[in-house]
Formats: structure tokens, sequence, C-alpha cells
């Protein structure tokens, strides 16, 4: 993180898409806090750590696939508004 160039975005793939494991809201602000102690929190996003496409494995569930949506976009709204 410490290398992350001013004015530069960092994406942090946060959401597994490989597991069925739904992240939690407050286990993905955890994660976002600890990383905005290396750079602003203006420099940080949140997403899904690759596609949800299941080559090579099984796909998930496409609900289970929305909740992780969801769940990503309620992270954003409560730390970025």
């Amino acid at each position: 993180m410490r290398f992350v160039a001013p004015g530069k975005i960092a994406v942090l793939g946060l959401v597994t898409t490989k597991s069925s494991e739904l992240e939690s809201v407050a286990s993905l602000k955890r994660r976002i806090e600890e990383a905005s102690r290396h750079i602003p929190l203006e420099q940080l996003a949140l997403s899904p750590q690759c596609g949800f496409g299941g080559y090579r494995k099984a796909a998930l569930e496409e609900d289970l696939q929305w909740r992780k949506f969801e769940a990503i976009l309620a992270t954003a709204e409560e730390v970025w508004g």
C-alpha cells in the first residue's frame, strides 16, 4: 500500500468469488479501515477479487453473487457515502 502514488486509486478485492462464504459489511469495513492506515480513504475502492464466471470451477449461485454485490454496495455506502 505504501507504494500507491498520490492521486491513484487502490482497489481492494476483498470479496471472494471462489467461496460461498458471504462477507459481512462489518468485516469489509474493518479491512478497509486497516488499509486506510497506510493510504487515505479517498484513494481506496472496493470490489470482488475477480469475476464470478466460474472458469475451471462451478460458478457461485446467482443469488449468492447478488448478495455479495449487495454487501459491496452497502459497505461502500457506509464508508464513502
